[in-house]
C-alpha cells in the first residue's frame, strides 16, 4: 500500500483547490519527478517541466500561464524545511492539476522482472492511461519488482521506467513504441553509444545485464526473469551507470522557490 504525504486536486482555471483527483484513466499527461533532501533538490527539474508543458500542447492542453501555475502550485505545497526522499507526481488534465508525494523506495539488487504482454496507448507520451499497469503495481513490492511490458515478443518498457541491455560490453535499446524519459536523456549524454534494435524475448539470455533507469527507480541492476528464465552475468555497467547518477545527484541545485 502506497503511503502519501500529500494528495492535492486544483482547478485548471483558476487554481482553486477541490477534492483529489489522482486523474488515471483521462485525457492528460503526468510526469513524476525525484524529490530529495533538505532544503529541497528536484532531479532534473527544469527538463521535467520543459516535457511536460510540450507533450499538454500536443494533447491541446494549453494555458498561457500552465507554467507560472504548475510553479506556484509546487511552491505552496513543498517546505524548505522538510527533508525528502519522495516522488512529486504532476497530473494535468483539461480541467484539473493534481499533485502528490510519496515516499520514494530504494531498489534493491536482487530485482525481478514479470513479463506483461501490453503496450501503452501512445507510448512516446507520458500519458494518463496507466490504470492497467497501476493493476499491477499496487500489488507488487516496488523496491525488488516491476512489470516488463511485451509486444510483438518484443520488451519495450517497464511499468516504471526506461529499460537498457547490455551485451558483449556495448548498450542496447528497443526501437519505438516507449518514452524517452529525463533520466534515459540524460544516459544518452553519457554512453558513447545506445543501439537501437527490437529486444525480442527469444534473445533475452545473449544479454549480460538489464537495467532500469528512471526518477523512481535510478538505476537499478535487474537480477532475474523468471518467465525467461534470465539472470544477470554480471554488474559492470551499473556500476558505471550508478557512477555517473550520483555525480549529477551530487551537483543538483536546491529547489528555488
Amino acid at each position: 500500500m502506497v503511503t502519501y504525504l500529500l494528495k492535492k486536486s486544483y482547478l485548471l482555471k483558476d487554481l482553486k483547490q477541490i477534492e483529489f483527483q489522482d486523474l488515471w484513466g483521462g485525457h492528460g499527461i503526468f510526469t513524476t519527478m525525484w524529490i530529495f533532501g533538505k532544503p529541497p533538490k528536484i532531479l532534473f527539474f527544469d527538463n521535467h517541466l520543459k516535457n511536460l508543458i510540450s507533450s499538454l500542447k500536443k494533447y491541446r492542453i494549453k494555458k498561457k500561464s500552465l507554467k507560472k501555475d504548475i510553479l506556484k502550485i509546487i511552491n505552496k505545497n513543498l517546505s524548505k524545511k522538510r527533508n525528502y526522499n519522495h516522488l512529486l507526481r504532476i497530473a494535468i488534465n483539461k480541467k484539473i492539476i493534481s499533485i502528490s508525494l510519496r515516499k520514494r523506495l530504494k531498489p534493491k539488487l536482487n530485482f525481478n522482472l514479470k513479463l506483461v504482454k501490453f503496450k501503452r496507448e501512445k507510448p512516446e507520451f507520458k500519458n494518463l492511461k496507466y490504470k492497467k499497469i497501476l493493476s499491477y503495481l499496487t500489488r507488487m513490492d516496488n523496491s525488488q519488482s516491476d512489470i516488463a511490458l511485451v509486444s510483438n515478443k518484443k520488451l519495450l518498457e517497464t511499468g516504471t521506467s526506461n529499460l537498457l541491455f547490455v551485451k558483449n560490453q556495448k548498450f542496447f535499446t528497443p526501437k519505438k513504441d516507449y518514452y524517452e524519459g529525463n533520466t534515459y536523456k540524460f544516459f544518452k549524454t553519457k554512453i558513447k553509444k545506445i543501439i537501437k534494435k527490437d529486444i525480442l524475448l527469444k534473445e533475452i539470455k545473449n544479454y549480460d545485464e538489464i537495467l532500469l533507469i528512471g526518477s523512481g527507480k535510478g538505476v537499478t541492476s535487474v537480477r532475474t526473469i523468471n518467465e525467461l528464465k534470465w539472470k544477470r552475468k554480471n554488474l559492470k555497467k551499473f556500476k558505471f551507470l550508478s557512477k555517473q547518477y550520483d555525480e549529477v545527484i551530487n551537483k543538483c541545485n536546491s529547489y528555488r522557490f
